[in-house]
């Protein structure tokens, strides 16, 4: 039996940019009713872009994560909740150590009802104001995305040790300690 078999309900896809697509998909990966994690590139102008290209800051895609989601399992504003607390959005074009609109978060929906989800979470942390500054977070609907290469997809679990390296050198779980208290 395939993933998509084992699912319950009609899978549904949640599309997140939060920075370095690396540290975006371990957070999703594990969560039950997650049937696949992606990552690649969306919001640009250029048909499948490769990583040097947006890298460059020339295309106008932010690298992201595709999710592919059972929602009898997990539900969208559960994913919007997770998204959350991985970025700091609090900053415009950029996501800690990485610099340039191709870093930039965003949400971007694939239904009239994740449009109102992510509108109504963003809204209630401006609300909260849970910490200091403006929230930059993009909400859009999904246009194109683009599979990155390969050897980017489960980048975590490939090369555990760079990984790790280039998160802590990054500052993002100290950042996200800061912002978020986790």
């Amino acid at each position: 039996m395939s993933t998509m078999e084992k699912a319950t309900g009609k899978p549904e896809k949640a599309t997140f940019a939060g920075g370095c697509f690396w540290c975006m998909e371990a957070p999703f990966d594990t969560l039950p009713g997650v049937i696949s994690v992606t990552v690649g590139y969306i919001g640009g102008t250029v048909e499948n872009p490769t990583y040097e290209q947006v890298s460059a800051g020339a295309t106008g895609h932010t690298e992201a994560v595709q999710i592919v989601y059972d929602p009898s399992r997990t539900g969208y504003a559960q994913l919007l909740e997770i998204f959350w607390r991985n970025i700091d959005p609090t900053v415009k074009d950029r996501q800690f150590c990485d610099v340039g609109s191709q870093y930039r978060s965003g949400i971007f929906t694939h239904s009239e009802e994740q449009r109102m989800l992510a509108e109504k979470s963003k809204e209630a942390l401006e609300k909260s104001k849970p910490f200091q500054g403006s929230i930059f977070t993009e909400v859009t609907a999904a246009g194109p995305f683009y599979m990155a290469e390969e050897y980017h997809q489960h980048y975590y679990k490939k090369n555990p040790i760079r990984y790790t390296f280039y998160r802590t050198s990054c500052g993002r779980d100290g950042r996200l300690k800061q912002l978020w208290g986790k």
